[in-house]
């Protein structure tokens, strides 16, 4: 049977009737060629998935983008993916970055997206580099270059940072979606801080956080 992902065809699925259709269905299947990941984004609520459900649905998403079909993170438009993360709690989010895929492919698409994102006006003449440490079962690293009005992204950790932020993945995800305090996460030992104090603190405020 073909699956139907228009966005009420989500909206009257129970999660785990959504999932099971995903897991089960065909790379091959002409309807995924047509298929659009925002109007799963727009018929799912986090808050109604279990924190095992959340992390299968990711998983599900993923595994069909890797087989061919439009179903990747990045098609998703900024709205619908701020309100799928940040409407996910702590336990669900926990959950999906204890699997290395679900996590990888996650956090990849939010720091993609802080180039998007970036707001060169703000940042005026910033020259700055900084390393974001994500821990966990495994250990991720990002490094963000602003510069030149400017905002580049990568894995290669190649220049000297003047800041290193080291959080777990949850709470930075929180924080870069503007659900969680810098202040708040700093004060309560979350989120550590190496080097440049002053820039680290205010550096998610050059990017303009969409609202989901």
């Amino acid at each position: 049977m073909s699956i139907d992902l228009t966005t009420e065809a989500v909206a009257g699925l129970r999660p785990a009737e959504l999932i099971s259709a995903l897991e089960g269905a065909s790379p091959d299947d002409p309807a995924l060629r047509s298929a659009d990941v925002d109007a799963i984004a727009e018929g799912v609520d986090p808050r109604k998935l279990s924190e095992g459900e959340f992390a299968d649905l990711l998983a599900a998403l993923g595994a069909l983008a890797d087989a061919g079909a439009p179903l990747d993170l990045a098609a998703m438009g900024a709205p619908n993916f701020a309100r799928l993360v940040s409407r996910a709690s702590k336990g669900q989010l926990d959950e999906a970055f204890a699997r290395p895929t679900v996590r990888g492919r996650v956090l990849d698409e939010v720091f993609r997206r802080m180039e998007e994102h970036f707001r060169p006006e703000r940042a005026g003449a910033t020259r700055a580099v900084v390393h974001f440490v994500l821990t966990g079962a495994e250990e991720d690293r990002y490094q963000v270059v602003v510069e030149d009005e400017r905002c580049s992204i990568a894995k290669d950790l190649d220049r000297e940072p003047r800041a290193v932020v080291t959080a777990g993945p949850t709470d930075f995800v929180k924080l870069a979606t503007g659900n969680a305090s810098a202040p708040v996460l700093f004060m309560t030992g979350k989120l550590k801080i190496r080097g440049d104090l002053g820039l680290a603190a205010g550096f998610m405020s050059l990017f303009d956080i969409p609202r989901g």
